[in-house]
């Protein structure tokens, strides 16, 4: 046991500041020099952590209070990047849990304290942002306690020192009543606690070496560096040792060099014992949950179990009419070595080989894990075209399942209905609501995860852009069918062309727009969203003719509507099955898999995807010819001029207005409630 190091993970849900307090904490710890310039949130050093204000990859530091080195592990906060805790949690002896003193515990907050309590950590807790106006630091610590007793916490873990903070101005409290908290000025209750609190290592210098690595990074000078934990024995400069790989194999190598974490640097070391964590260079070929033991008398680790990802996509090369302009890397062969790549830093991405070499299927844990893969690869140069999301559906004891989601909404109390309506539809079932007296509402529901593709965006929408959304992954359950799709259609380029502002001002009533004047686009492009159900090809080059007449209206001023235009995660949702989502480093296009017209299917509008399916015109004819022998809505319909099988039908009940996607189901339904007032065709 090493009584000079603490390991420690700070883990909380997106948002509640992780980042903020390690901030803090480096800095009050004497870290820096008092003339060094230091950012905010310093150890969000990734370019996209720092445009999006959240963690993505776990990472290392270390700080000395005391003569004590503290290990600090910085952790992801959302549910998509869960593969980073867990890995972070094999590393360390305890946990800060860090909760809003507003919000509360939240869906992240319940999976990592789940992981931390499953692998015996002892925890601290610190609920933070107590400056808030609507803090309620009591009623929070209540609900703290109530998810502990949830999770199965045995009573020493139940016995945990409880301290309040502000991260921003680096205060914690050790008690705090509603005139405030104590005489605090520092953090120094929160570097005692975690002396006091987490254990020192575990671990003999003496015995068989055993270090497991957990992370991976690489230097221009030195290659693949190995991060890892020691968790036996000790470790030299220059030493041989073996590397037990996943498949049982054990490979030599010789370790080049060694370096501790201070701050933001790393510290060369000529040794390192149990209880270190270390960065190791000289490992090439070492993977994520390998282990380096002594070659002569090898005892390997346990490898890392990583949660099994839930959403594929399927990435294949870009093929479009403007394929390989500004993109550096385009071949097939570019896309799957990057997506190696991919594999050796990131264990809870999995690729899949397809029918074509030219297509890759790769799974993740969400929707945002794959666009910020995506993201990434674009501003290194890659050109890729990725489909819609899907589930990822397994087969146990003869039955089907799909992952299912536990979903926090937090919105005001005027949306209540809109959201529920919104849920219902995507067979989402309400668990638990809670009005805290604020003037919003939590809402918590159990819904398959295929229902949630889509579903942020809708919901801003919806919500006028009050809504937060949090999600976690609650298990697994029977499939339950198809689920209704995106309800319109796409305006899609007939030719090949710039976009003229005199085309674009004939169209934009027929949907929302994608593209503004000047754009290249060409056959098969999407470029906005059709009103209807149905696809609509347009010409979007159209040019106005000059002739030699005049007329008084002849020249009317062009006003455009502002198109829209779709950030990447928006893009991904918006497309449907038979569409890509085209990316280069400098554009986002939409597009039909299918560029040619003549040979692509076409979205009729027959059909609304929820009681009848697409393409039955005689069951339409049967149904509509039944209502007319019957005196029923039919009649009305047929009265009201109805010579078209596509549109969209709204009918108003006593109950409550409702609305049907197609005649079949309008007709369905109002046979069924007897209580028609009105039909209201839109053609």
């Amino acid at each position: 046991m090493n009584d000079a190091i603490r390991n420690i993970a700070i883990i909380a849900h997106v948002d509640h500041g992780k980042t903020t307090l390690v901030d803090a904490m480096l800095r009050q710890s004497g870290i820096f020099r008092i003339n060094q310039e230091v950012a905010e949130r310093v150890m969000d050093s990734n370019e996209l952590e720092r445009e999006r204000g959240i963690t993505i990859l776990a990472k290392n530091t270390a700080l000395f209070y005391r003569g004590t080195r503290i290990n600090i592990v910085d952790t992801p906060g959302h549910s998509d990047f869960g593969g980073e805790v867990e890995r972070a949690l094999r590393m360390v002896d305890g946990v800060l849990l860090l909760v809003d003193a507003s919000e509360g515990p939240l869906p992240q907050t319940r999976y990592v304290l789940q992981k931390a309590l499953q692998a015996k950590l002892p925890p601290i807790v610190v609920l933070n942002k107590i400056d808030r106006s609507d803090a309620r630091p009591a009623a929070v610590l209540d609900e703290i306690y109530s998810l502990f007793i949830d999770l199965d916490a045995i009573e020493d873990q139940l016995d945990f020192p409880v301290l309040y903070t502000n991260a921003k101005t680096g205060v914690a409290h050790r008690k705090w009543g509603e005139s405030g908290g104590d005489d605090a000025r520092d953090l120094t209750f929160l570097f005692e606690a975690i002396l006091n609190t987490i254990p020192a290592p575990a671990g003999d210098p003496q015995k068989t070496l055993q270090v497991q690595v957990t992370n991976l990074d690489y230097s221009d000078y030195l290659g693949r560096i190995a991060i890892a934990r020691v968790f036996e024995g000790t470790l030299h400069r220059g030493d041989q040792v073996g590397i037990a790989k996943l498949d049982g194999s054990l490979q030599t190598t010789r370790i080049t060099k060694l370096f501790t974490f201070r701050g933001l640097d790393r510290d060369e070391a000529e040794t390192v014992s149990a209880g270190d964590i270390v960065a190791i260079a000289g490992v090439e070929g070492i993977q994520i949950g390998e282990t380096l033991t002594d070659p002569e008398n090898p005892a390997p680790l346990d490898p890392l179990l990583i949660d099994e990802p839930t959403l594929a996509m399927i990435f294949t090369v870009n093929n479009s009419p403007l394929a390989g302009r500004v993109g550096q890397w385009v071949t097939s062969r570019d896309l799957r070595d990057r997506l190696q790549k991919e594999l050796l830093t990131n264990v809870s991405i999995r690729v899949e080989n397809t029918d074509t070499p030219e297509a890759f299927r790769v799974l993740g844990r969400g929707e945002l894990q794959l666009a910020i893969l995506i993201e990434t690869m674009r501003r290194e140069g890659y050109e890729v075209m990725v489909g819609k999301p899907e589930i990822v559906v397994r087969s146990e004891n003869g039955r089907r399942l799909e992952p299912l989601e536990m979903l926090v909404i937090d919105c005001p109390e005027g949306f209540i209905g809109i959201v529920m309506e919104t849920l219902g539809a995507r067979r989402g079932e309400l668990t638990q609501m809670i009005n805290h007296g604020s003037g919003r509402v939590r809402m918590e529901f159990r819904i398959p995860s295929r229902g949630l593709i889509g579903l942020r965006g809708q919901m801003l929408t919806e919500t006028r852009g009050t809504a937060l959304i949090h999600s976690i992954l609650a298990g697994w359950t029977d499939y339950g069918g198809e689920m209704a799709s995106r309800a319109t259609g796409a305006l899609v380029a007939d030719r090949a062309g710039m976009t003229t502002a005199y085309a674009l001002w004939n169209l934009q009533e027929r949907g929302v727009l994608f593209v503004g004047p000047g754009a290249e686009v060409y056959e098969g492009m999407i470029v906005g969203d059709n009103s209807r159900e149905a696809d609509m090809d347009v010409n979007v080059t159209k040019e106005k003719k000059q002739t030699n007449m005049r007329a008084s209206t002849a020249d009317e001023a062009i006003r455009l509507i502002p198109h829209r235009e779709l950030s990447l995660e928006q893009a991904i949702e918006y497309i449907a099955e038979d569409e890509y989502v085209e990316v280069t480093p400098k554009s986002l296009r939409l597009r039909k898999k299918v560029l040619d017209a003549k040979k692509r299917p076409r979205r009729t509008g027959i059909g609304c995807r929820r009681s009848c399916s697409p393409g039955r015109p005689a069951a339409v004819r049967d149904e509509w010819r039944d209502e007319r022998s019957r005196g029923g809505p039919g009649d009305l319909v047929m009265d009201l001029g109805f010579r078209r099988r596509q549109g969209s039908v709204s009918f108003r009940g006593a109950a409550a207005p409702q609305r049907a996607s197609c005649l079949t189901c309008a007709l369905n339904e109002g046979a069924a409630t007897r209580n028609l007032l009105l039909f209201v065709m839109e053609i």
